[in-house]
């Protein structure tokens, strides 16, 4: 039984980005494997994963983030009691993995962990977010800067920016940069849905997992993401968000949805 199987969805990334990331989570003394999977279209990739704790699978096509997560994620309920989604653009120092381990292990009520995120110059990134409604992703991707002003004291509230990000925090939503998720909650609740192309998986993941477990934000443990916002510069990639978040408001509701005012209610009272 494996400590931690972890997993890395690339697709075209650059090679220096994606050594750097298996490096971070190669470099620990925990009993760990790491799945590489590739949704590129050639398998350039696999001369990066010569370590025998790397296991390298290419599909030769896109299968999209959640589906390629789950090539890896399903063999893990059965292997290892943790499982961690990782980005190819996250790094980090060695012990950032048994901190986090320390701080789960005995607590099998989380179900989800993400730790402090920061940007490469060692900034802030405000992950944790509430369930959103329709208005907030509206709003967030669409509106223009100049308004979003008007609009201030919504988004710090749906991005968290009203709680301390130097303290355990009860998250709804924390992102799918970095999840360490408990095989036994994923054994309930299933791996990603692959109704998600990409976008959105990451909430659907965690509203489910916060039904039966909790969710929760550990700043003491920090790791550093490129965080390049693609869907903002890429019409394609907007496309896609756009896509899953309307599926995404169809599987739980666009404005009846009381599931998301209860569970945003109890953000924070972890």
């Amino acid at each position: 039984m494996y400590d931690l199987i972890g997993s890395i969805v690339v697709y075209c990334n650059p090679h220096s980005q994606i050594r750097e990331a298996i490096a971070s989570f190669l470099n620990t003394r925990l009993n760990v494997k790491l799945y590489v999977i590739d949704n590129s279209p050639d398998d350039g990739v696999g001369e990066l994963c010569w370590d025998k704790r790397v296991v390298y699978v290419h599909n030769g096509r896109n299968l999209g983030f959640g589906a390629a997560h789950n090539v890896a994620m399903k063999p893990s309920l059965g292997e290892a009691n943790y499982h961690l989604v990782l980005n190819p653009d996250v790094y980090f120092e060695s012990g950032v993995l048994e901190k986090l381990l320390d701080f789960v292990r005995g607590r099998p009520d989380i179900g989800v962990v993400m730790p402090k995120v920061l940007n490469p110059d060692g900034s802030t990134q405000h992950l944790c977010k509430r369930l959103p409604s329709p208005a907030d992703l509206i709003i967030r991707r669409f509106l223009p800067g100049a308004l979003k002003g008007l609009v201030k004291e919504r988004l710090a509230r749906y991005e968290f920016r009203d709680q301390d990000y130097g303290t355990v925090l009860s998250v709804p939503v924390l992102s799918g940069c970095f999840m360490l998720l408990n095989c036994a909650a994923l054994s309930q609740v299933g791996v990603f849905d692959e109704r998600y192309f990409m976008y959105m998986e990451d909430v659907d993941l965690c509203r489910r997992i916060r039904e039966k477990f909790k969710t929760i934000y550990f700043p003491e443990v920090t790791i550093y993401h490129g965080y390049e916002k693609g869907s903002y510069r890429s019409f394609r990639l907007m496309v896609h968000h756009v896509v899953s978040a309307v599926r995404y408001f169809q599987k739980w509701g666009w404005i009846s949805d009381e599931g998301r005012i209860a569970i945003n209610q109890k953000a924070v009272a972890s």
